[in-house]
């Protein structure tokens, strides 16, 4: 990462930040993410959720891997319904979670289940995104202390917040968020961002 940034989610900024307007819901304590999602990025994640480009798994893995900064040894995922991973064959979100453990000798669990299919939050207006039903996830066994959660790209932050509090409930008293890329709606990012495309830190 470059700082200066916001200490809490990873945004690029021109001074250090204790905290900043992209910060996502305090169910979650920390978000990083190597890229932001636009551009070629952007066209590439969807690619492997809708196109099956499982070949992009490794190098964003290993993108991630350069970012995580997280004290958790555990690595799990934001669960895809039952139908959407039999849809696509597979779970882009698991798949990520497995090649950061495999970088960083952290072990990959799963600690959720979907209880609940939720439409994909950039399909729904402003308002729907950031409203997901209570219960819409749960811990699936035993949560450690300190859980890093992983997912392939956080808009509002509304699905992992809803993730971070099923793992709370599971025992969990530390929640961090990795993603592969990220939107960001506050201030435009520091000239030095845009220097290097798509990176966010």
């Amino acid at each position: 990462m470059v700082p200066p940034l916001c200490l809490r989610c990873g945004r690029p900024a021109e001074e250090a930040l204790t905290a900043c307007a992209d910060c996502p819901p305090r169910p979650i304590d920390t978000t990083r993410a190597p890229f932001l999602y636009e551009g070629p990025l952007a066209r590439a994640i969807r690619g492997l959720k809708f196109s099956g480009w499982r070949s992009l798994v490794s190098h964003l893995g290993g993108a991630m891997a350069a970012v995580a900064d997280s004290p958790a040894r555990v690595v799990t995922w934001v669960p895809l319904s039952a139908v959407r991973r039999c849809e696509r064959g597979f779970d882009q979100a698991e798949l990520l979670a497995r090649a950061l453990a495999s970088r960083t000798g952290r072990r990959p669990r799963r600690l959720l289940e979907r209880v609940e299919d939720i439409p994909a939050r950039a399909r729904l207006p402003g308002r729907e995104r950031r409203e997901i039903p209570e219960g819409a996830f749960a811990a699936a066994g035993a949560v450690p202390p300190t859980v890093l959660l992983v997912d392939d790209v956080l808009t509002t932050g509304a699905t992992a917040a809803a993730c971070a509090r099923a793992l709370r409930r599971g025992g969990a008293r530390r929640v961090d968020v990795l993603v592969a890329a990220r939107s960001l709606r506050g201030a435009p990012v520091p000239a030095r961002v845009r220097a290097a495309p798509s990176r966010a830190v």
